[in-house]
């Protein structure tokens, strides 16, 4: 049996535990809600853009308009970029991420996959598993914006244009709510606008549905084109980006309030046992006391 002394430690030191994980929490809460409103200002603006990438697209259908980065081709070598964090302690946030791209490179073993990491718990478990690492862009996270997010993007397309690979995923947490995260592997290049979403009309409707309004351009659909495509694919990874920092926050923040509250159950279990302890050891010197008084006599 434990010691009293043994005890006292211990629940001295989950309470100092309590304190780092609750602490935690409150940091990540904070960071949550900051991080969230980047997320929801970010998402209408990039549904939008590709909305009107779709729509040029099939405006246009008769111009044979085309930008290289909508281009699709037989796909032999892929580029997976992956987004963890660089922290650990954020639940199944990082695990879930590497398990699914471990899942695609299993899945697609007939590619040339080659990987890139935003994040550090990612690249350290890739390195210490002997996979190759293309390139880690280490600090992103420290400076992100979208101009940082435009660098990365804009690298990937060179490489894509240059024609090093044929297709580039990226694999990340979507963010759902602060318990809720999706792993997704989105397609950033060729890039795929959102398809034009269009109520189906009704068998009677069909004959009197009002035609596709075109729009003038200017200077032309090809130069709107062809400055809104790169723009769409900035975009895209720097909401993704932003998908994975909240979402990495909302699983920290949960991830730390369970910590918080088994803190708590292992305080209480210990408290018991000292109690109990402590009332044997009372019981033990009263029975060794009536016990030498019982001999004196």
């Amino acid at each position: 049996m434990a010691s009293l002394r043994d005890i006292r430690k211990r629940i001295r030191s989950v309470k100092n535990t309590r304190q780092i994980t609750k602490a935690m929490k409150m940091v990540s809460a904070a960071k949550l809600r900051k991080a969230q409103d980047a997320i929801l200002a970010a998402r209408p603006y990039a549904q939008t853009l590709e909305q009107i990438i779709s729509e040029l697209a099939v405006r246009s259908a008769d111009q044979e308009l085309a930008h290289p980065l909508l281009a699709t081709r037989p796909i032999r070598r892929v580029e997976l970029l992956l987004l963890t964090s660089d922290r650990g302690l954020a639940g199944g946030f990082n695990s879930n991420v590497i398990r699914r791209a471990n899942r695609y490179l299993y899945e697609n073993s007939n590619l040339q996959v080659r990987v890139s990491t935003v994040g550090r718990k990612g690249n350290d478990f890739f390195r210490n598993r002997g996979q190759s690492i293309r390139k880690d862009f280490a600090g992103l996270y420290a400076t992100l914006n979208y101009r940082s997010a435009a660098n990365v993007a804009e690298e990937l397309a060179a490489a894509f244009l240059n024609d090093e690979v044929d297709a580039v995923y990226v694999v990340y947490n979507e963010f759902v709510s602060a318990i809720t995260q999706n792993v997704v592997v989105s397609q950033l290049l060729p890039l795929q606008p959102a398809t034009t979403k269009a109520a189906t009309p009704a068998p009677e409707a069909v004959t009197s549905a009002p035609a596709l309004v075109d729009f003038k351009y200017e200077p032309s659909r090809q130069a709107v084109l062809d400055r809104l495509v790169p723009q769409a694919v900035n975009i895209k990874l720097y909401r993704a980006l932003l998908e994975s920092v909240a979402s990495e926050q909302g699983a920290r923040m949960s991830a730390m309030e369970n910590a918080t509250n088994n803190a708590t159950d292992m305080i209480s279990s210990y408290t018991l046992l000292y109690n109990r302890t402590r009332q044997a050891v009372i019981t033990k010197e009263l029975m060794e006391i009536v016990s030498g008084a019982e001999a004196l006599k």
